[in-house]
């Protein structure tokens, strides 16, 4: 007790603190406001974040935006390196590109990403249509992006399911028929001990007539590795079997190839009228881990394993826009396809289960011989994604305003996963897949319709209110077959999880019966209330009340029972303000957030991912953002995140004051540039660090204590080019100081068993790199 007292004194400590630490920095920005009294302003960033073109200055919610120009600045190229620059977006780091799952404002319980677990509590947006996947987002190469917007608490109101904790939304270029423009980029890097790399982009937006464009953008990246696969030999002792991995040893192995295209037609039919297709698609192609093994080595893991995934997706939108009277009518609709085929290594979970249970001597081939008890897992994620949105909005001058809307989308998921061991024994195979102890085939199906709106009332020229509501019915089907055949599962005690317990034929193909049919539905709304106050024209401060929601689903384990949604709760203060002739800029909120009945999946029993409703957490924040044009060649930025969850009441995972994962307690990133000239060229320095303070892993006390906390770290990066008319240069140093930031950690199996084999995910180590760029 006295450990756990002295643990909370110390987050009242710390949450005091950061508190003091905000009202300085406000504080102080009157000081800088001072000193940025002349010259030129920032400039004006528009935001779609309510669904309507605005001034991120006049939008009363936390909305934190990158635009084009600062995305090509920060050598932005994908997920991670916007999620670095981005204080309220977090994520959990795993095996690789893919397979990173964002979360905001730490609303996160540790799920585990399993195929069949919860949806995402955060929503990704790529321009009108949500591309958001379970297990891990697009990792979408970021080349000709407009901004990249970060609407932080829950957006339930606008964007309903899995939008709970916040959205991200990634807004591309459209085309443009009032003129020709085109460019290329190439870029050479290198890794410090690792590999070399490329990229080659460009674009071209050709005006076609004076109300049609079209606008090409394509990438072709290979990005070197710089984690080595080490020989190494391994002893199973309940067989005596020893292997050895001399076959897939290799420097440098986790290298990733992306190649992507995007193709976009605006269609002016009139003054009133636009119509817009694109089709966008990109083939991602990733070796090896992206995390090392410290009892190994500095940035090397010994597997015994060939491993690879591929990425590839597609995805056809059209967005038609118009007016019809004085309202906005806009229809958006997407059909996305994405299959990511896999190899894992899966030998630790053979290893540590002969080594603490004797689970080898289950494994022999047809003579009744013991055989290696290493695995490697075969996977097949297919999803097919639908979505369709028809909104209408009255004109953003009334005094009283609305916009409605209905919308429907479809999720089809095929999760194949087939657990090999090379002789297994042919009378316990599952039938039709040789070699095969375990086999996944199912078909999960998520439907979501709605009707959504939200109304606006000038009270007065400075005082707005706003009231929305969204009613919702979800619904989460789960078919198929997952287990072991009915031989194996009587031999190794576990009829339940066989074949033993079809009922019915195969409902899909591969599948050799079915065992698992069922589904839920839910049905519910979600509410937001707004006031914003105007002080003057360069400041306001607002009031939020808002609730997001994410849908229940089933557990692939037929006999648990289904899971149901949860709710977040948000209440929060914000302002938004420009001083000194908009010099300077100063952001931020302060909110509380309650998470009720929270969804946390977690490894049960037979090593099963299964999903209950957790109990309910309270997480407390403040996130701050300020740009600063110091003088008329330096402009400064600096944003933060400052975080503290815990759980409100003891549960059957982990007491209450239990420390909510994943999130850091803080998060925050500067970046100063200086712009000047050398003769005919405009020449820039720039230099940015980010930093991120220490989180957990694992909300169960025992299997957090087990595998650790990841500690504090800073990353820095600099920058230099120089720009002339057409042609532009520009090198870059990123993790400078070669950091051994760990951004994730990870076992292969459940942590109380695989503990003793933990995998750190790392920064990429310094990398050096030259681009060239020229617009025509």
């Amino acid at each position: 007790m006295a450990i756990l007292d002295a643990a909370n004194a110390g987050r009242r400590s710390r949450w005091s603190a950061l508190l003091l630490a905000t009202t300085m920095l406000g504080g102080a920005s009157s000081a800088m406001a001072q000193q940025a009294s002349t010259g030129g302003g920032l400039d004006e960033i528009i935001v779609t974040a309510q669904k309507r073109e605005q001034n991120l200055q006049d939008v009363p919610i936390s909305v934190q935006a990158l635009g084009g120009e600062r995305l090509d600045e920060l050598n932005i190229s994908d997920f991670t390196d916007y999620a670095k620059f981005l204080p309220s977006l977090s994520y959990s780091a795993s095996y690789g590109p893919g397979y990173n799952r964002p979360f905001m404002r730490g609303v996160a319980s540790g799920e585990n990403g399993n195929h069949s677990g919860s949806m995402p509590s955060v929503g990704t947006y790529l321009d009108e249509q949500p591309i958001t996947t379970i297990t891990g987002n697009l990792d979408l190469h970021v080349y000709d992006i407009a901004r990249v917007e970060v609407l932080a608490g829950p957006q339930g109101t606008l964007y309903g399911a899995s939008s709970q904790a916040g959205t991200v939304r990634i807004i591309t270029n459209q085309p443009d028929s009032s003129g020709f423009d085109a460019g290329y980029d190439l870029e050479a890097n290198t890794i410090r001990g690792g590999g070399l790399g490329n990229v080659v982009e460009g674009f071209v937006n050709v005006p076609i007539t004076d109300r049609v464009a079209v606008r090409l953008v394509g990438w072709a990246e290979q990005a070197g590795g710089y984690i080595d696969n080490l020989a190494g030999a391994r002893l199973y002792p309940t067989s005596g079997v020893t292997d050895t991995n001399t076959d897939v040893v290799e420097e440098n192995y986790n290298d990733a190839d992306t190649y992507g295209m995007r193709a976009a037609l605006r269609i002016d039919l009139d003054d009133n009228w636009t119509v817009t297709p694109q089709i966008m698609g990109q083939t991602q192609r990733s070796n090896g881990v992206f995390a090392q093994d410290p009892s190994v080595g500095d940035l090397a893991v010994t597997h015994w394993f060939p491993e690879w995934n591929r990425d590839t997706w597609g995805q056809a939108a059209l967005t038609v826009q118009g007016a019809v009277s004085d309202f906005d009518v806009v229809f958006a609709s997407a059909y996305m396809k994405r299959e990511v085929d896999s190899n894992q290594d899966y030998a630790d979970y053979g290893f540590f289960y002969d080594v603490l249970l004797g689970y080898g001597s289950y494994f022999t081939d047809n003579a009744g011989n013991p055989i290696n008890p290493a695995q490697q897992v075969e996977g097949r994620d297919e999803y097919q994604r639908e979505s369709h949105e028809f909104r209408i909005s009255s004109p953003s001058e009334d005094r009283l305003r609305f916009i409605a809307g209905l919308f429907y989308q479809k999720q089809q998921h095929r999760i194949h996963q087939r657990y090999i061991l090379t002789g297994f024994r042919d009378a316990h195979e599952v039938p039709g897949w040789p070699d095969t102890i375990w086999l996944t085939e199912q078909r999960r199906v998520d439907r979501d319709t709605a009707v959504f709106g939200e109304v606006s009332y000038d009270f007065t020229d400075r005082l707005t209110g706003t009231a929305g509501v969204r009613l919702f019915r979800a619904h989460n089907a789960l078919e198929g077959f997952f287990g072991f055949s009915a031989a194996f599962g009587a031999f190794y005690g576990v009829p339940s999880l066989s074949a033993a317990t079809c009922f019915a034929p195969a409902a899909l193909p591969g599948a050799p019966c079915t065992n698992l049919d069922k589904f839920t539905t839910e049905t519910g709304e979600s509410f937001r209330v707004n006031l914003q106050y105007e002080i003057d024209s360069s400041r306001m401060v607002y009031a939020t009340y808002s609730e997001g929601f994410r849908p229940g689903g089933i557990n692939r384990r037929g006999t648990l029972a289904p899971y149901a949604a949860d709710y977040l709760t948000n209440y929060e203060f914000g302002w938004k303000t420009d001083w000194a002739n908009n010099r300077l800029r100063w952001n931020g909120a302060v909110f509380l957030e309650q998470w009720t009945d929270f969804q946390f999946a977690f490894l049960g029993g037979s090593g099963l991912t299964q999903i209950q409703n957790g109990g309910s957490a309270e997480i407390q924040g403040v996130e701050s953002d300020i740009a600063w044009a110091a003088t008329d060649n330096l402009t400064v930025t600096a944003s933060a995140t400052l975080l503290n969850g815990e759980t409100t009441a003891t549960t059957l995972f982990a007491p209450s004051g239990t420390q909510l994962p994943v999130a850091p307690d803080v998060k925050m990133n500067l970046t100063a540039r200086y712009e000047f000239t050398i003769g005919d060229w405009d020449a820039f320095l720039q230099g940015s660090a980010a930093y991120q303070g220490d989180s957990t892993l694992d909300l169960r006390p025992v299997e957090s204590a087990l595998i650790g906390a990841l500690r504090s770290y800073t990353l820095v990066d600099a920058s230099a080019g120089v720009e002339s008319g057409q042609h532009r240069f520009q090198i870059y140093v990123n993790n400078l100081f070669d950091e051994r930031a760990e951004v994730g950690r990870y076992t292969e199996c459940a942590i109380g068993t695989c503990f003793g084999q933990p995998y750190s995910v790392v920064a990429q180590p310094m990398t050096f790199g030259v681009r060239y760029g020229r617009r025509y």
